[in-house]
């Protein structure tokens, strides 16, 4: 189940105008959950365009003083938001069109011992070190670095080439190197040293299918906006605010320490335990630099949701920061959670297949 962390992490909403939220003059809303659209205002060069509501549901139920820190004004998008009436049939044609290309050319390029490049990759880093675990470590290594580096550079690549190329640029090189890493570690899971073994012990399987399915319910947001993941709409860095990001602000990194932590305990020896420290090390900084990027772009806006969320799920609304809407549940009942849990299921049950097509590989 390691395809949608790694896979989706390589990955449309209209916004009105931009305007810079002014915390200090933010009114008291009432404490009954609604969203409202604000006004559109004249664009501003210091921020780019997000949406602004108004989110009725207050973060302390006591009076909030004008200079409150904790503002009611929903600065970021809302999460997973899905409207069937607002999709265009051609959108979806062009994606599934574009869809089947890059499998094809992933197939020839990569995938096809024949033809593609996949095995000597995965042979050239093998022999680095007769030691899988290193291997391992090597190849979560070189996906990192390639990933986070492109995404350190997004700004600047997209004003170079523009945001649809740079997607295309990103994700072709991420893909075959992510899909590297998880073919080699369903084929080498049980290689290495056994350090434990819990699998019959009563109750560990149930608890480790709860936590992996969980642990698909982080993932971050813009994972769910497949139109731009596949470039057909303009791709864009987007500063999202409910549902999930209410709990952490990090769900992608909590989702893979989650589904690490789960997968090694039930396998138990040291090529888990190496495939969990370098996903983990990945995200952690994947965390820190998200927040950079952020910064960098959305400044005082970002500011102001860093100061309601937090990175520890929960702990944000522990300390008082963020209260959840009466009807958070709400957040979650939406098509794109729907679908990751037919996914997920999907996603347990085919474990034999996806072994038996990675063991053909021979990587």
């Amino acid at each position: 189940m390691a395809v949608y962390h790694l896979l989706l992490s390589t990955s449309p909403s209209l916004a009105l105008p931009p305007r810079r939220p002014n915390f200090s003059s933010t009114r008291r809303i009432p404490a009954h959950p609604r969203l409202t659209k604000l006004p559109s205002s004249p664009p501003s060069s210091s921020l780019p365009a997000i949406r602004k509501t108004l989110v009725c549901s207050t973060l302390r139920e006591d009076p909030v003083s004008p200079d409150a820190e904790s503002p009611t004004l929903l600065i970021g998008e809302d999460s997973a938001a899905f409207e069937l009436g607002k999709q265009k049939l051609v959108s979806w044609v062009y994606f599934g069109v574009i869809l089947g290309v890059v499998l094809y050319v992933l197939n020839v390029v990569w995938i096809d011992n024949s033809t593609g490049f996949g095995k000597s990759y995965i042979d050239a880093v093998s022999t680095i070190s007769g030691s899988p675990e290193v291997a391992m470590l090597m190849l979560i290594l070189i996906f990192a670095t390639v990933h986070s580096g492109l995404a350190s550079l997004r700004d600047g690549g997209e004003k170079l080439i523009g945001e649809r190329a740079f997607r295309v640029l990103f994700a072709g090189v991420s893909l075959p190197l992510a899909m590297s890493t998880i073919v080699f570690f369903i084929n080498h899971r049980y290689d290495g040293s056994q350090l434990w073994q819990l699998q019959g012990v009563p109750g560990v399987h149930e608890a480790i299918w709860v936590a992996n399915f969980v642990s698909f319910f982080f993932l971050y947001p813009s994972t769910f906006n497949l139109l731009e993941v596949a470039a057909v709409d303009k791709p864009k860095m987007h500063l999202w605010e409910t549902g999930i990001m209410r709990i952490t602000r990090h769900p992608q990194m909590v989702g893979q320490i989650v589904w690490c932590l789960a997968h090694t305990l039930w396998i138990g020896n040291s090529v888990a335990a190496s495939a969990s420290l370098g996903l983990i090390a990945h995200h952690l900084f994947g965390a820190w630099n998200g927040d950079r990027r952020l910064a960098k772009r959305y400044g005082d806006a970002f500011e102001g949701i860093k100061k309601r969320t937090s990175i520890i799920p929960f702990a944000a609304i522990i300390e008082g920061r963020q209260v959840l809407p009466e009807d958070y549940y709400k957040e979650f009942v939406r098509l794109p959670y729907l679908a990751i849990t037919a996914l997920t299921v999907g996603a347990y049950f085919a474990h034999p297949l996806m072994q038996g097509a990675s063991f053909r590989l021979h990587w």
